[in-house]
């Protein structure tokens, strides 16, 4: 793909006429060209021909509107000069340097410097460019990993700016042409990938495909080979799609969905999740996202508009059912794409909430069976895709994956059946046998359908075997998983909350979202101003900017399992309380209730609440720091020691303390 617009050297740019580049711009440029856009190219046009007249060691390339696929986004200018990547954001005519426009270029710097395989050992340099503004202290601040925090730049003193910074840096030259070839490498929040994917972009352009990894394209690729078989051959198939937490499974169901949206084909495809918090933001991302997208082409779109179309992209599986209660007809949808199938309610749980919520006594199936049931009316053919996430199992009544395999070797014997290889690994099936009552000639079991490698923690892949091994007690296992993350993954530990919220905004730059989140049921952390009864608003909390006092950011709402599973964020602070503690080298299980601890026996409910806290170590995508409180010797439900064995087991594995 070409990376730019308008690529040139310094050299050939001095020769070239302002109408041949603003030619070139406009003919890649896809969306309605209006006057102030082409304005702003001649102007930036125009300055650098002024800078170059009077300054010959400027030599180096230029790059206009270089592309930030993750983000869906083009940078206005890149200069590569003397070593050095300077990412310009020109804002022409403004006389402020915003605090909105800064996040804005260091948000397109830490993309190419995250996922543009030729920026990853080079320094990257963001400058913010207010060509009226009065001029600006600047200081030149590195981090290790050769990203350096935003300078500020109007159009008189921009030279002198690129010139000290190069001369403090100093580093060897490279070819600018190559290294706007590297290899892009993407992993995007589940919000920016549905993003793009409802956009138009092709998953092979947002997701990784490291040879570490199970490509997402070829997990897709199986799914869809099953579509159209079933679909030649007039039969129905249900596939079971697994994946370590943060591999992409939601993604490649979101994937499978918009592929698979087209109704004139007569197979409309729809992503169903019984997961509202993230339905809830989902919808909500796409329909913003749509309304921006749409004002920029210069078509005026209401959000209300916008909010009922992502409506049918994305559904809440509960309403999906619910309607499918009032009519014995198939649905629209052939393909459903079922996430976080393990979820779904067991026998008891749907026969009760059919019974006390919609006035049906005699209902007589799990969720699954009934979900099934509904897909089997069709004629001809209909596909299921479950996806399938080990240990995310966190509320009463979720039937894991047995109640389907159940309704499969019972009522539905004439579904195909395709299962991940892994699915007989005891995180998914819990110690049971699930398919042996298949028969085999409708089994099918395809390696592609499962993903084995976290791409939410793009930068330690380990990071879910780390937490598996902190859960399950295995301090030596884990002390060896801490080693293989911690230089690229921070973690930390601290006894303070303040401490913890000074460490995320110092690792948080630019636009990159950090938070609190804690166990639903860790109620004893009130003292410390956390107030696990008071509920957040998922929507607000995730997307909303820095401005509201209601979004992550500011640090005074918690998110719990509930509203974060399947979501993420950059940076979390983990706030652990004695709901899950260590005592003689064992996990002990607890529930608040009234005024005090009450012990947990039953195996079902301590597998949710060790699962909610293995959902909250896994949310953060670059680091996290634990939170443990100190106790209180005067509280008889915060004693120091419930705290003090978590605090040093998660120490002897390695966690630095701050």
């Amino acid at each position: 793909m070409n990376r730019s617009y308008y690529s040139s050297s310094t050299d050939r740019f001095s020769h070239d006429s302002d109408d041949h580049i603003i030619g070139v711009l406009t003919t890649h440029h896809s969306f309605a060209l209006d006057s102030l856009q082409r304005n702003a190219w001649r102007y930036q046009i125009q300055l650098f021909r002024k800078i170059l007249a009077v300054e010959p060691n400027l030599q180096g390339h230029l790059f206009f509107e270089f592309a930030i696929p993750r983000m869906g986004k083009r940078v206005d200018v890149v200069l590569t000069h003397r070593g050095v990547i300077f990412v310009l954001e020109f804002k022409v005519g403004e006389k402020q340097y915003s605090k909105h426009a800064i996040d804005q270029v260091v948000d397109y710097g830490l993309d190419l410097k995250n996922f543009h395989s030729g920026s990853h050992e080079r320094p990257v340099v963001p400058v913010l460019v207010a060509t009226h503004a009065e001029s600006a202290p600047n200081s030149l601040v590195g981090s290790v990993d050769g990203f350096y925090q935003p300078l500020r730049a109007n159009a008189e003193n921009l030279w002198d700016v690129i010139d000290e910074a190069t001369n403090q840096i100093a580093e060897p030259d490279f070819d600018a042409e190559e290294w706007a070839r590297s290899i892009y490498k993407p992993t995007p929040t589940i919000v920016e990938a549905a993003q793009a994917l409802y956009q138009g972009h092709d998953v092979d352009d947002i997701s990784r495909s490291d040879s570490g990894a199970i490509n997402l394209s070829r997990t897709a690729n199986s799914i869809a080979r099953v579509i159209d078989r079933s679909k030649e051959s007039g039969r129905k198939a249900i596939c079971f799609v697994t994946g370590v937490p943060g591999s992409g499974k939601t993604l490649a169901g979101l994937n499978i969905a918009n592929e698979r949206h087209d109704i004139d084909e007569g197979e409309h495809a729809v992503f169903l999740s019984g997961n509202g918090p993230l339905v809830n933001v989902l919808r909500e991302a796409l329909a913003r996202d749509d309304v921006e997208q749409k004002g920029a082409e210069g078509i005026r779109l209401r959000i209300g508009e916008a909010r009922s179309k992502a409506e049918t992209f994305i559904q809440n599986i509960h309403h999906f059912r619910d309607d499918s209660i009032e009519t014995d007809q198939p649905p629209i949808e052939k393909v459903v794409v079922f996430d976080e199938a393990q979820r779904a309610w067991t026998h008891k749980q749907t026969s009760r909430f059919m019974k006390d919520k919609k006035g049906i006594p005699d209902f007589d199936m799990s969720e699954p069976e009934f979900l099934i049931g509904v897909m089997d009316r069709h004629k001809d053919y209909a596909v299921i895709v479950c996806l399938i996430g080990g240990g995310q199992e966190i509320n009463t009544g979720e039937a894991g994956l047995p109640e389907w395999f159940d309704a499969l070797s019972r009522r539905y014997k004439e579904w195909d059946v395709y299962v991940s290889d892994q699915l007989q690994a005891y995180e998914y099936n819990r110690g049971q046998d699930l398919y042996g009552s298949i028969d085999a000639d409708r089994l099918n079991i395809e390696k592609d359908m499962h993903l084995s490698v976290s791409i939410r923690s793009y930068r330690a892949e380990a990071v879910s075997e780390l937490v598996r091994n902190i859960l399950d007690g295995e301090s030596d296992t884990a002390a060896e998983s801490y080693e293989l993350v911690s230089s690229d993954y921070p973690i930390a530990i601290t006894r303070d909350l303040g401490r913890a919220k000074e460490w995320l905004r110092s690792k948080a730059r630019g636009t990159e979202r950090f938070g609190l989140v804690a166990s639903s049921g860790a109620m004893r952390l009130k003292p410390m101003g956390l107030n696990l009864k008071a509920k957040i608003d998922p929507v607000t909390w995730f997307l909303n900017g820095k401005d509201d006092v209601r979004s992550s950011y500011y640090l005074e709402d918690v998110a719990t399992e509930f509203d974060i599973q399947g979501l993420e964020l950059d940076w979390t602070c983990v706030a652990w309380d004695s709901n899950l503690y260590r005592k003689d080298g064992n996990w002990e299980y607890r529930k608040f209730t009234g005024t005090t601890w009450k012990s947990i026996n039953g195996l079902d409910l301590r597998l949710y609440l060790k699962n909610a806290y293995r959902v909250l170590l896994t949310r953060a995508r670059q680091g996290m720091v634990i939170l443990l409180p100190e106790g209180s010797e005067e509280d008889p439900t915060r004693r120091p020691e419930e705290y003090d064995e978590t605090f040093k087991y998660l120490r002897s594995i390695g966690i630095p303390e701050i």
